[in-house]
């Protein structure tokens, strides 16, 4: 019985290793080449296939010296102020998302670093079950050894969800809402499509809300301080 556990046990962490091997080939893969598809991506495709089978995503990768620097100091300012030295997590920002959900009694507060959300946007699904919070620590920690804030910067910004009907990415963004590529957006424009990114399907329905002109004119005052690479 005891062979029999530890074999058991040794098939687990070998299929384990395998399984994180796995992420780190194609995180290293997409170090030089940029992805096609991401699991969000798949998984919003899937949704609106199941409406329209003929439905496709709005997206159009652009490298990062063509998306202007107000969107990359906006998406700090809102989503990670830290993000040029934290090392993949902000353990200040977790610990009062932590703080503020024990106060709700329930999940509300996110915490989470442009490379926690890089991680889960290219492998992961939305569900926040501890495993896929688990895994999600373990791609942040290969993405940061791997891959400098530049690379991580770029790809972010040209796969993450920023509206309803498929649109991904700050190329499809910009021109979905503003009809210009992303090269020449203002920093107004910038911060308010900064502001949609923690609920992009919700906050893309009317971006001029009460609620969106308000966040926008806080991301604006912040990003004087935003660093980028």
């Amino acid at each position: 019985m005891r062979r029999l556990v530890i074999r058991v046990l040794s098939a687990l962490v070998l299929i384990g290793l395998l399984w994180q091997g796995w992420y780190l080939c194609w995180l290293v893969v997409w170090k030089y080449r940029n992805p096609e598809m991401t699991s969000f991506m798949e998984i919003r495709l899937d949704e609106l296939r199941q409406k329209n089978p003929k439905a496709e995503l709005r997206r159009q990768w652009v490298p990062y010296a063509r998306i202007s620097e107000n969107l990359k100091r906006a998406v700090v300012a809102s989503e990670d102020d830290s993000f040029i030295d934290n090392h993949g997590f902000d353990w200040a920002a977790m610990q009062k998302a932590l703080e503020k959900d024990e106060r709700r009694g329930r999940p509300v507060a996110g915490g989470s670093t442009i490379t926690q959300q890089l991680a889960k946007n290219l492998f992961l699904s939305p569900s926040k079950t501890p495993w896929r919070k688990a895994q999600e620590a373990a791609i942040t920690l290969m993405l940061d050894t791997l891959w400098d804030k530049r690379r991580i910067l770029e790809v972010y910004l040209n796969v993450v969800e920023w509206g309803g009907q498929g649109v991904f990415g700050a190329e499809a963004a910009a021109r979905r809402y503003y009809g210009i590529p992303a090269a020449r957006l203002s920093a107004e424009q910038a911060a308010r499509l900064a502001v949609m990114l923690p609920a992009p399907r919700r906050y893309g329905k009317n971006p001029y809300s009460a609620f969106m002109n308000y966040r926008t004119q806080v991301i604006l005052g912040r990003m004087r301080y935003s660093e980028v690479p």
